[in-house]
């Protein structure tokens, strides 16, 4: 039997209460199978308040002693209370961005399909015929235009 320490939710619609309770890791989390409830946790409260989160150390350490393992909320709780040793967790993205592995993985999509465009452009490049116009009747054809441009000056009147 593998005993976990978790969160059992309580409360009423859109206003949640949780009990953290031991129990057996096989049981479903609002099956009301617990085998104690070593705190209380608060959500709606400030956070700095001391009403918020309310643990039993003592019970919460001898269950862990025999072996009961904290949830990951659980285990947050138990590290800000200094009972056990804070984890460094991976810095979570925000939902609406997009991951390090997601934003390598378009790059590397992008340039896959640069480089397909060039090699169909140098393709395309190579299959034209070059057909070369005599240089005389590229002349011909072409009136040569002199252009003046005349620029008048005019005079403005001084301010005297």
């Amino acid at each position: 039997m593998a005993t976990v320490i978790r969160l059992a939710r309580f409360g009423a619609k859109k206003r949640p209460y949780y009990h953290i309770v031991v129990t057996d890791s096989r049981n479903s989390r609002n099956s009301g199978n617990t085998l104690e409830t070593v705190g209380k946790y608060d959500p709606m409260q400030p956070k700095d308040s001391e009403k918020r989160v309310i643990l039993k150390i003592d019970e919460i350490k001898a269950w862990i002693a025999k072996g009961a393992k904290p949830s990951d909320r659980v285990y947050k709780f138990l590290a800000n209370a200094e009972v056990l040793p804070k984890k460094e967790y991976p810095v979570q993205t925000k939902k609406h961005l997009q991951s390090e592995k997601t934003k390598l993985r378009i790059k590397d999509k992008a340039d896959k399909l640069a480089k397909i465009a060039e090699a169909k452009a140098a393709a395309e490049e190579a299959a034209k015929p070059v057909v070369e116009a005599p240089v005389e009747a590229v002349a011909e054809e072409t009136p040569v235009v002199d252009v003046v441009v005349e620029t008048a000056i005019e005079e403005t009147p001084s301010a005297e």
